[in-house]
């Protein structure tokens, strides 16, 4: 994200800090109607207009959430349960050595090295998500391919799913993410 915004930047001249003025300029708050400003008024491409409408609809929110407040709404109510599954995957994650890189977004907590290799996710009350960059699928049916931003994934239902086998290949995806 970092290098995309900077392209913006270079290439058309304006920070986030121009755009949030003429967002506020134009009166529009719907993030669909400043993409369509962006694009049409400002030659963004898609991707880059809506990269540049979150970060304007953030700044005029008064900048981003803090890392501890969006955690809690990751876990709160009937997900607080799973809590302890993610504190257990965080514990050998950040155990892997103090390159690992703790960050937490808006659905999820991503655990970067170089690039990322692992992403836990709480999409419903009953699971939580472990997304992994692996070189190959592990032989266990737990583990399936998937598309985007990981290229494995699971689900654990209770503390018991973190076991040596998920320890082992959170470790393959950090060494893999060197």
């Amino acid at each position: 994200m970092e290098t995309q915004l900077a392209n913006i930047q270079e290439a058309t001249g304006k920070s986030v800090g121009d755009y949030t003025a003429i967002v506020q300029e134009s009166g529009l708050e719907k993030h669909g109607q400043i993409v369509a400003l962006f694009k049409s008024k400002h030659g963004l491409t898609h991707g880059n207009a809506n990269l540049m409408a979150h970060l304007v609809r953030e700044s005029l929110a008064g900048g981003p959430p803090p890392p501890g407040e969006l955690l809690s709404t990751q876990y709160a109510g009937a997900r607080e349960t799973l809590f302890p599954i993610y504190e257990e995957l965080v514990s050998i994650a950040e155990g892997l050595g103090d390159d690992v890189e703790k960050v937490v977004q808006k659905t999820g907590v991503s655990f970067r090295r170089k690039k990322q290799f692992a992403l836990v996710q709480a999409p419903s009350s009953k699971r939580v998500q472990l997304g992994l960059n692996l070189d190959k699928t592990p032989p266990d049916e737990r583990v399936a391919e998937t598309s985007g931003m990981c290229t494995h994934t699971m689900s654990i239902t209770d503390i018991s799913g973190v076991d040596d086998a998920v320890a082992r290949w959170i470790r393959q995806a950090y060494e893999r993410a060197g």
